[in-house]
């Protein structure tokens, strides 16, 4: 009866803890090796492309990759490492006299297994949101975990016969809720050290991720002081320009110099053709040969200006109680 009914089983009730095991470890691996390369302070080998591979970097060192101080690979690598341990355990039970170990060891780790794959699926949905609008990048890894994640949970569901329902519905709404709470209050964290950082002056927070033509590049996070905005003010009023390109991070790193309010009053020309308001013909007339590029008095000043040099080469005379400066400096 038992080999007539071991014969009929559908071929995933026998092969399912196998394929999640096999997940599981490849997702270990893949953790494992970003946690080393976080660590290290390595750069992970991305996807071809030196714009994918400035991406995946930027998000891999990004505040949000990093959760009470430890890489959040880490926290990665034990979850997948759990999964295998429960997918594998009760194969290793073998022998007759050792059935109801097995049975019974069977049954445990199939909720635990779902209770994980449900806790993972969750957790990597918000890092799918994050991802998509708040660091705005591509991350070939990130996706690969999601999709890793989402496959453990079906073949989980799918890989053995249930007979309580309600039991499923049940565990993965408290581990859903539980994981999702859980997350928003350590990401809630992250969020307000990044937008206080952005907020309260020092180095600029750099470029991360792929620039958006759409936006002018990406976007503008610091916050415009009273001196920034007098300054754009009197620049303005001399007659100053800057060109530059939506794609070029110095350009952006002087966009955050003046903060989101005053570089919204400086005299920008966009180069780049498919930039946004584009007057790449203004760029050639006006001989611009890199990014960014001031034109002050009749004069090109390439390359980021400080406000302080752009203050003393404008006879500049107000407040420069300025909240930035470019990292390295102070």
């Amino acid at each position: 009866m038992s080999v007539s009914r071991r014969r009929s089983a559908p071929w995933i009730y026998r092969w399912s803890r196998q394929l999640i095991a096999a997940i599981a470890v490849v997702g270990a691996l893949l953790t494992a090796y970003l946690t080393v390369v976080k660590l290290t302070g390595g750069t992970a080998v991305c996807s071809a492309g030196a714009a994918n591979a400035s991406s995946c970097n930027d998000v891999l060192s990004s505040p949000y990759a990093s959760i009470f101080g430890l890489p959040l690979t880490l926290f990665g690598f034990l979850a997948y490492t759990s999964m295998a341990t429960f997918a594998l355990a009760p194969l290793l039970v073998k022998g007759d006299p050792k059935k109801g170990l097995r049975s019974k060891l069977e049954n445990w780790t199939w909720l635990l297994l779902l209770a994980g794959a449900a806790a993972m699926t969750v957790f990597s949905s918000y890092l799918m949101y994050l991802l998509a609008f708040e660091i705005q990048a591509l991350c070939i890894y990130c996706i690969t975990s999601a999709l890793f994640a989402i496959s453990l949970l079906v073949l989980t569901l799918v890989g053995r016969s249930w007979e309580d329902i309600g039991q499923i519905f049940f565990i993965g709404l408290i581990v859903g809720m539980i994981t999702l709470v859980g997350t928003l209050g350590v990401y809630a964290n992250v969020g307000e050290s990044v937008a206080t950082s952005a907020d309260n002056g020092g180095p600029i927070p750099t470029a991360s991720g792929a620039p958006n033509a759409a936006i002018g590049g990406w976007k503008v996070n610091t916050t415009s002081g009273q001196s920034e905005i007098d300054l754009a003010r009197h620049l303005t009023e001399v007659g100053a320009k800057k060109y530059g390109a939506y794609w070029c991070p110095h350009c952006y790193e002087q966009k955050q110099l003046f903060g989101k309010q005053a570089f919204s009053q400086i005299d920008y020309i966009e180069c780049a053709r498919d930039g946004k308001n584009a007057q790449t013909e203004a760029c050639i007339a006006a001989g611009i040969k890199s990014y960014p590029t001031w034109q002050i008095n009749g004069e090109l000043l390439p390359g980021v200006q400080t406000l302080e040099e752009l203050a003393n080469v404008t006879d500049y005379k107000g407040s420069r109680d300025f909240k930035y400066y470019l990292p390295g400096r102070s």
